[in-house]
């Protein structure tokens, strides 16, 4: 009975660390592909003009900068926090500037 007990225990604490072990943390390099799509995505269909997509897109180029700077010394866990942080900031506004004018 004991050793069910324990299998019990072992499956889950190994099911509840799932969610922070399936979404690895991926470097802001490999996201800047993406918003740099979306940037011009939303500057085709009209929802940004070129202005706006050129500042986006240098806002792209300074995350990444950020990230470069982090990760010289190591990153530590406050600061793949804050390149989050900024990564979704920099999303949601691209998305909204996109859906703008697009309506």
């Amino acid at each position: 009975m004991k050793k069910l007990t324990m299998i019990a225990a072992s499956l889950g604490l190994a099911f509840a660390a799932m969610p922070a072990m399936a979404a690895p943390w991926a470097p802001i390099s490999q996201r800047a592909a993406g918003l740099n799509q979306r940037i011009d995505q939303g500057q085709r269909i009209g929802g940004l003009n070129r202005a706006e997509a050129a500042r986006l897109h240098v806002q792209v180029r300074e995350l990444q900068a950020l990230e470069t700077r982090y990760r010289r010394g190591g990153f530590t866990a406050g600061e793949r926090r804050d390149l989050d942080q900024r990564f979704d900031r920099l999303s949601a506004q691209i998305r909204q500037q996109s859906a703008r004018r697009h309506r």
